[in-house]
């Protein structure tokens, strides 16, 4: 069995717990959390035998192999760089950091530490994104066009919606973008096996001053009862639309809200090709699109039997038993694992769940497109 520990058990650290206990190889060993008492209380609901108040102490762990960063934007980097000074395999909640500059350290440290490294960009797991990416690599959708999509919510939308994503020093200088955009534009590069190179950007602050609840609430949590509010100014963005070209030249834009009344959490994207276009909506995750000039449109279902032979396996169940974001989880999961089994990265034609340097290009495109926004410009990605 791979020994595993998680730093960190809000709202996404069980969603890591619950996939890994779907594996058969890992168990689970060590929580860590800010406080040694808030960490038993999360180690004994959620069943983890041992808890940690402190990360030093967590490391040194017996038997500790693999270890899961899932704590909040700000403390990413520094969490980072002490797992691979204690030499284990990393897997790290997005963004990876902060910055560009902390993105290119963390790819260097997990180069030379020689581990097994991932980043938490779930939503190319998916057995429908699966296909489209294998449809694009065949050449079944011709030359590539544009891309077109959107990720949408709305548990921001309300002047009293608050966490600590939207405090700047917490979440980063960048929050809708950051924290969805990352995730469309990792899926978008996976499918299409292109990259972003160029943004022209336009975001927005919908609230500049939001109400806080002075006791503080959990991620996607509702309010049950009357609360005391302080103001809070806002720097981050609520929404934004970007431009953007790829390195083949060809071109695309996408929109991300957290402010759209209705939609909870709608990634959304369309790759129109030469010979057919494909789209796909995570929240009906069954389903790819198929659009074509000549001949009918068709509708794909996540039934392995229809699948691509080279991605069958991201669909574990047979047609009509819908999968969805836990099963992406665990594919994610899956992939990485096998990795760590292994012990050692797989070649990056052959990797099927995104590392540290994907994790880097996301920063680095969101780096861009504030930089585009701030000036009004088309702004170049980094290398």
């Amino acid at each position: 069995m791979i020994q595993v520990g998680i730093i960190g058990s809000g709202f996404i650290g069980p969603a890591h717990l619950e996939a890994l206990r779907r594996l058969g190889n890992v168990q689970v060993v060590a929580l860590c959390d800010s406080s040694l008492a808030h960490a038993q209380a999360k180690a004994d609901e959620l069943s983890v035998p041992h808890a940690y108040g402190d990360v030093d102490t967590f490391l040194a762990h017996p038997g500790l192999q693999v270890v899961h960063n899932c704590t909040p934007n700000h403390l990413h980097a520094q969490i980072n760089r002490q797992i691979l000074a204690a030499g284990k395999h990393i897997f790290s909640e997005k963004p990876l950091c902060l910055t560009p500059d902390e993105a290119r350290e963390l790819v260097t440290m997990a180069e030379d530490a020689g581990v097994v490294h991932g980043v938490s960009f779930v939503y190319r797991q998916f057995a429908m994104v699966q296909q489209a990416a294998s449809m694009q690599r065949s050449g079944a959708t011709g030359r590539l066009f544009s891309v077109y999509g959107s990720y949408l919510q709305d548990w921001m939308l309300n002047e009293t919606d608050f966490n600590w994503r939207v405090d700047a020093a917490q979440g980063g200088a960048s929050r809708a973008m950051a924290d969805i955009g990352s995730h469309w534009c990792d899926t978008v590069q996976f499918v299409t096996g292109k990259r972003i190179v160029e943004v022209m950007a336009d975001l927005a602050i919908v609230w500049p001053t939001r109400k806080a609840n002075v006791a503080g609430s959990s991620t996607f949590s509702q309010q049950t009862q009357a609360v005391q509010y302080a103001d809070y100014p806002v720097t981050t963005e609520d929404a934004g639309s970007v431009l953007f070209r790829f390195d083949d030249g060809s071109k695309g834009c996408f929109s991300v809200s957290q402010v759209s009344a209705g939609r909870k959490n709608r990634l959304s994207f369309e790759l129109n090709g030469s010979e057919c276009s494909l789209a796909w909506d995570q929240e009906v995750p069954q389903q790819l699109w198929i659009g074509k000039r000549e001949g009918a449109n068709q509708l794909l279902s996540d039934d392995p039997g229809l699948l691509n032979r080279d991605i069958a396996g991201s669909a574990h169940f047979p047609g009509g038993h819908i999968e969805g974001w836990p099963d992406a989880f665990k594919n994610m999961m899956r992939n990485f694992y096998r990795a760590v089994a292994q012990g050692e990265m797989p070649p990056a034609g052959a990797r099927r769940f995104a590392s540290f340097h994907d994790g880097a290009n996301v920063m680095y495109i969101i780096d861009a497109i504030m930089k585009s926004h701030q000036q009004q410009r088309w702004v170049r990605v980094a290398d």
